[in-house]
């Protein structure tokens, strides 16, 4: 793991990347959806209260940022987290917004 003190510009404007996927409430509610296991893109339009064409761009998003993965069975298409990080990351982040509430 490279140490995050000798990250230059480059390496500093992708961790910023990374951070701002994080700063829609839909995808939020997507991921911390798929914190409970896979789903298609269905139930996960109905978790999100949005449209599966909606639901399909987050996917997208989240998809190219590594965050989610997906596995086709037939027509189905089902997401799910793409590892452990992503679930830490949303834990510590429910964490620390509930610490500053009280």
């Amino acid at each position: 793991m490279k140490d995050t003190q000798s990250f230059n510009t480059e390496d500093l404007a992708s961790v910023a990347t990374f951070f701002k996927v994080f700063g829609d409430p839909t995808r939020l509610k997507i991921l911390y959806g798929l914190e409970n296991g896979e789903m298609n893109v269905q139930e996960i339009a109905n978790l999100a209260g949005v449209s599966q064409s909606a639901v399909s761009q987050h996917l997208k998003y989240l998809r190219i940022a590594r965050l989610v993965s997906f596995r086709k069975d037939g027509k189905n298409v089902y997401y799910k987290l793409n590892d452990e990080h992503i679930s830490r990351i949303l834990s510590l982040g429910a964490e620390h917004y509930l610490e500053t509430q009280a």
